[in-house]
């Protein structure tokens, strides 16, 4: 132990204080995520400029090109190409009849669906790459959030670390497993059975469900969306709109049941508008015809809902709106609409004027979908409502005409209130994509980063994405924790830093014997693979279980499969496994909450594993 100690290279020393300096910082959370991540890629660069390693024959082990080369790594690029997919798929609305579902099933059950939800992850989990599954299911789970009005941040980490608990009961759950098994088998010609991980696993996974269940639940953050502030004061606010029938309309012949329009649901029907007639509720014998205009009453959620869902409901508006998105030079239509609610400036050129009299439209390329006005109850076709100062308007829009908007003098743009809504012509289109990702990694016919970087290529160029909102899917703060990390990964390798590390542990823990060693071991994994990854963690430390298992007389199998297992509790870091830093973003989370979070829990698996494993293994 001593000789291996002075043996050992200063640069190995430099490199694991710049990797504890580097998780101080990200803990610390008082410098920027980016920052701090670039402060570690440039301290490695120069450590091993000025001091470079080299092989025996003479090849730089650490260069600039090595060091850098995470910036190219597949693993990135899937992950940026998956943050890409995910975006297409919530702009297009692929997910909005799923989602619909599996909401109203939300408000009935809440507590049993959502625990089904996160058992079926877990189980999908155990056979399909989790990475996918978790991109599947953030805009499933940010919708429950939103329904339930539960911060997003208390589903995102639940997802990620359950999705992980599923991968580590089979074999081809995680590519962790599959790697630790080659090369137990290149190392001794050792098989492990598929189902041979799923007991130990399904032992941990369960101590997992219940931690995330109470007091992993309870170390939950509790952030918002710092970008979107609430908006929960407006949301009982009702608007006029109207709704005008023309041929082939799906309302025609469509009448109430027991007084209410089934086919508007959450929305009052005040007045029909038929020719010179003006039919008021109660509504008896009634069907709409083509002719009608609808006056109704309704919240910005329920006709954001019905634009959703069924945008022939309101297709002269959307006729009139123009769609195109020129302002990058490209051609391509834009993917959305948006909404946003302005108010009638005091002394503006609206007030005393009809909707119909301003020629909103041709001025704006928008049109106004609803007005609110809090002194009465209106019961006119809306074109005909004289504007007054302080009606708020609905306003429907491209989002470049909408932003021209705020330089306009007679209306005051709420900002805070601008919502994007999916394109629903896309919407299959981008589904098609994500199942052939989906179906293509999973089968291990293509490399998750091909599939991943086809895949987002494909939305950009089918419309369902511009090129701009795919530039904003891509988060800077994962971009430069991937290159820190697997720059830090290599140079631990390479320097001796990891097997330094393994041999010490198993020359010091196995004179006290097998189960102290198998304890031992899979804290070492756990601790390494929130840094180094958990695959390089696999491979670097499953020779070296053989070899100690070996030095102490016990079944080299057990101690290969521990290893399996430690380097699969990558909780503590965002950096220690992709979906970690695919719910990065979307949960709103910092460094900081999954060591919070996630460093107990690894704990608890530990403290099971070495209190189940000598009997599982029957160990003396």
């Amino acid at each position: 132990m001593m000789e291996t100690f002075l043996a050992a290279p200063w640069q190995m020393w430099a490199t694991l204080a710049i990797i504890a300096v580097t998780i101080v910082f990200y803990t610390a959370d008082r410098l920027p995520l980016e920052l701090v991540s670039a402060g570690a890629i440039v301290a490695l660069l120069i450590l091993f400029l000025a001091a470079p390693m080299e092989s025996g024959d003479g090849t730089n082990l650490l260069s600039t090109e090595i060091l850098l080369s995470g910036f190219a790594s597949p693993a990135l690029f899937a992950i940026l190409g998956l943050l890409i997919i995910g975006q297409g798929m919530f702009q297009a609305g692929a997910l909005e009849h799923p989602t619909e579902y599996l909401l109203r099933a939300f408000d009935k059950w809440p507590l049993l669906v959502t625990g089904l939800v996160f058992l079926f992850i877990m189980v999908v989990s155990a056979f399909l790459n989790n990475t996918p599954v978790v991109v599947m299911f953030i805009p499933i789970m940010a919708a429950i959030a939103q329904q339930s009005k539960i911060r997003v941040s208390r589903f995102m980490m639940p997802l990620s670390y359950l999705s992980i608990l599923g991968g580590m009961t089979t074999l081809i759950g995680s590519s962790t497993n599959l790697l630790a098994a080659q090369s137990y088998r290149a190392t001794t010609g050792g098989e492990i059975g598929f189902f041979e991980l799923t007991p130990m696993g399904l032992i941990l996974a369960s101590a997992g469900i219940v931690y995330m269940a109470t007091a992993g639940r309870w170390l939950l953050p509790k952030r918002d969306n710092p970008n979107q502030p609430g908006v929960t004061e407006r949301e009982g606010k009702h608007f006029i709109a109207q709704i005008e029938i023309n041929r082939g309309h799906p309302l025609i012949g469509k009448g109430p049941v027991a007084g209410l329009f089934v086919d508007l649901p959450d929305i009052t029907v005040r007045m029909v508008q038929r020719r010179e007639r003006a039919i008021l509720p109660p509504f008896e014998d009634f069907a709409f015809r083509a002719g009608d205009v609808v006056i109704v009453a309704a919240t910005r959620s329920s006709l954001t809902s019905l634009l959703k869902s069924n945008p022939d409901m309101l297709e002269g508006l959307m006729a009139e709106t123009s769609i195109a998105d020129d302002e990058d030079g490209s051609v391509q239509r834009s993917t959305q609409l948006t909404l946003v609610e302005a108010i009638v400036a005091p002394g503006s050129r609206l007030i005393g004027r009809s909707v119909a009299q301003i020629g909103f439209h041709a001025q704006t390329n928008c049109v106004i979908l609803g007005i609110e006005r809090r002194s009465r109850m209106i019961r006119t076709q809306m074109n005909t409502i004289r504007l007054e100062a302080g009606d708020v308007l609905l306003i429907l829009g491209d989002l470049k005409d909408i932003r021209a908007l705020r330089s306009d003098r007679d209306i005051l743009l709420l900002e805070y209130s601008m919502q994007n809504l999916p394109d629903q012509r896309n919407a299959r289109i981008a589904a098609l994509i994500f199942a052939g990702v989906i179906g293509f990694t999973a089968t291990g016919l293509v490399p998750i980063a091909v599939s991943a970087i086809v895949g987002a290529t494909a939305m950009v160029a089918t419309g369902c994405l511009n090129v701009r909102q795919a530039a904003r899917a891509v988060d800077r703060r994962i971009y430069l924790l991937i290159g820190a990390s697997l720059a830090m990964g290599a140079a631990l390798e390479r320097t001796g830093g990891a097997a330094f590390l393994g041999d010490a542990l198993a020359s010091s823990a196995g004179s006290f014997g097998p189960m102290v060693l198998m304890s031992a071991f899979f804290i070492m994994c756990a601790a390494m693979t929130n840094v180094l990854s958990n695959n390089a963690t696999a491979v670097l430390f499953t020779p070296v279980a053989v070899a100690a298992a070996q030095q102490v007389g016990m079944d080299e199998h057990a101690l290969v499969l521990t290893v399996i297992f430690g380097s699969n509790c990558s909780f503590a870091t965002p950096i220690a496994y992709q979906t970690n830093l695919l719910v990065m973003t979307p949960g709103h989370y910092k460094f900081k909450d999954f060591l919070v979070v996630g460093g107990p829990l690894i704990l608890l698996l530990w403290a099971v594993y070495t209190f189940v494993a000598p009997f599982y293994f029957e160990l003396n």
